[in-house]
């Protein structure tokens, strides 16, 4: 039997909480499952609604609800369109606290059989009064709550009291296949201008939280070394601003947006992620499916992933130094540096691929909806 599952995005823009989702969107077995995605008509997620509609997935306009416009209203229209779909399942992805909120309201005013919600990303700063209160609220409208890392989760709980049983980890995943390719030396020298020099690659959004300012001063010090910089934001003039103003602009370069990463990952030499804080970054574990080692600060989510000299290694958030030192000992240490690509090439395909994260949520799906058969059975 084929049971409707829709995924809702009430997010602006597109980050790796709408990558899992395509993943998602991607790897479910049609024959059991018909997904929907409902979203917001933001600009910001047409990559999202556009992979959607690739991978031949239905898609649907949801009411951007607030509690200044039209709350009820337009929880009445959230509510009648969920009744059309007649989903078994309801999945939020939340990359914030408390995002998505209002689409689990409806889901629960709907009595959709199973309502799941994703935690993509919770930072450490604590929830004042309002907010908790608010997370417990929520938490009654949802029956399970999926954390992609122990960090995440230990940061849920913090915040909202949240019961063992409504919680899981489910860490993301990637298509390990896809990031496994020899480079292109061609792109590698237009990239490098002809020039033999380590390419030093961080693929983020251009965001305050993935601390690329703390990068820029470390590869001040590093003056061999050529930074790409993969990914584009709201950051990006203050960071050029930067990179002119430590005399580092001739060797950072600013890539925007691409669709070649794993063409990218295949010719760096070292990967670096130097966020502040996050749930589990699909950057790192794209590289480490390419092999490559990993530079990146012990924060939760990403500590869960590289393990410290053997897959990479880890440094403190906003410590510009020390990042400097670690990408300085793998590049002068380019054997040891490839025995960690390798550890981290294996740890990927065991531990964060597609097909282990998605086998992983279906199953919830399914235990959800048994136990929903079972109540209707008693009843």
């Amino acid at each position: 039997m084929t049971s409707t599952v829709v995924h809702f995005s009430d997010s602006n823009g597109f980050g790796g909480a709408e990558q899992v989702m395509l993943q998602l969107l991607e790897g479910l077995d049609r024959a059991r499952w018909r997904p929907v995605l409902l979203h917001h008509t933001e600009p910001g997620l047409a990559r999202l609604v556009a992979g959607a509609q690739a991978l031949d997935v239905e898609c649907r306009v949801a009411p951007r609800l607030s509690r200044r416009q039209h709350l009820g209203s337009g929880l009445r229209e959230f509510v009648r369109i969920l009744q059309a779909e007649r989903p078994a399942v309801f999945h939020a992805h939340l990359p914030a606290p408390l995002t998505g909120k209002y689409g689990l309201l409806a889901a629960a005013l709907g009595r959709v059989p199973a309502v799941v919600a994703t935690a993509h990303l919770l930072d450490d700063r604590p929830a004042d009064w309002r907010e908790r209160v608010s997370q417990r609220m929520l938490t009654a409208c949802v029956d399970r709550y999926l954390a992609v890392s122990d960090g995440v989760a230990r940061r849920l709980r913090a915040r909202s009291g949240m019961p063992e049983r409504k919680l899981r980890v489910i860490r993301n995943g990637v298509a390990v296949d896809r990031f496994r390719r020899p480079p292109d030396l061609r792109l590698r020298a237009e990239l490098t201008g002809g020039r033999e020099q380590p390419i030093v690659l961080t693929i983020a959004r251009l965001d305050a939280q993935k601390g690329h300012v703390h990068l820029l001063a470390a590869a001040a010090e590093i003056p061999d070394a050529l930074f790409l910089l993969a990914g584009d934001g709201a950051e990006r003039p203050r960071l050029e601003a930067e990179a002119r103003a430590l005399g580092v602009a001739d060797r950072v370069r600013f890539l925007g947006h691409r669709d070649d990463i794993p063409e990218l990952l295949a010719l760096c030499d070292l990967f670096v992620l130097p966020s502040l804080y996050e749930g589990l970054p699909l950057s790192v574990l794209e590289a480490m499916a390419a092999g490559r080692p990993v530079v990146a600060t012990a924060v939760g989510g990403t500590d869960e992933a590289v393990l410290h000299g053997e897959t990479g290694l880890l440094v403190a958030p906003g410590a510009a130094s020390a990042l400097r030192d670690a990408i300085r000992a793998l590049l002068a240490d380019p054997d040891r540096a490839a025995r960690m690509g390798e550890a981290g090439g294996i740890r990927a395909c065991r531990e964060f691929s597609a097909g282990r994260m998605i086998a992983q949520v279906t199953g919830v799906y399914e235990e959800l909806l048994d136990r929903h058969a079972a109540r209707r059975v008693r009843a």
